[in-house]
């Protein structure tokens, strides 16, 4: 295992968190890997119970499925669960676009242009990680500035999933740039204050990644 999983800051609990949820979005543990309690303690240099809070988190994320009497697997996740995922995604981060060119401040649009061009840094250099983050801190500011908490929160409770996914569709050659400019259509469209365009820019954002992430699963 080349990831360092070693605690180092935080609170113990979190740092498990935060450590085992990179591995698996990173691909460390694979869909359908059967995690080790005891391996894990012991690459972690943490208590079982510690481990198990940890555990008990991730699954609230649905990243791990703790199955009775065989305990905690890396679900797999097939192309039905990734569709309903990205369809739940169309709708609401469309209205999150719409209503963040209703109501967004002129500051708030000017950070969101330099995230925009954070994106565009690391699209240009294929960095896989830097991607998955600049694209997570767009949305973030965009659902955190939509004034509608329970699109905010059913969304946060999919971002695992959906960094997983948005991992696997920036995974093809030049989706990364075509992305940057879907993402700058969104922008543009919020900046102009464009309630129609922004979520018909947003919807065809998420549309596109639909596509791109279907490649990369079995047919």
């Amino acid at each position: 295992m080349d990831l360092d999983l070693r605690i180092t800051r935080k609170t113990v609990q979190q740092e498990v968190v935060d450590k085992l949820r990179q591995a698996i979005l990173s691909g460390t543990f694979a869909p359908g890997h059967r995690l080790v309690e005891a391996d894990l303690c012991e690459a972690l240099g943490v208590s079982r119970s510690s481990l198990r809070e940890a555990l008990r988190g991730l699954q609230a994320e649905h990243l791990i499925e703790i199955i009775p009497n065989r305990g905690p697997h890396i679900p797999v996740l097939t192309w039905e669960d990734a569709e309903e995922i990205y369809e739940v995604r169309e709708l609401l981060e469309g209205e999150a676009a719409l209503r963040c060119a209703a109501r967004m401040s002129d500051d708030d649009i000017a950070e969101l242009a330099e995230r925009l061009e954070t994106f565009h840094r690391a699209a240009r250099d294929e960095n896989a990680d830097d991607l998955a983050d600049a694209a997570a801190a767009f949305y973030e500011l965009i659902l955190s500035r939509c004034g509608n908490k329970i699109i905010q929160q059913m969304l946060a409770g999919l971002l695992a999933r959906i960094s997983y996914l948005r991992k696997r569709s920036m995974s093809l050659p030049g989706r990364a740039l075509k992305s940057h400019e879907e993402m700058r259509a969104i922008h543009q469209a919020i900046a102009d204050r464009n309630t129609r365009d922004a979520r018909k820019a947003a919807m065809k954002h998420v549309s596109n990644a639909r596509a791109s992430a279907k490649q990369t699963f079995p047919v």
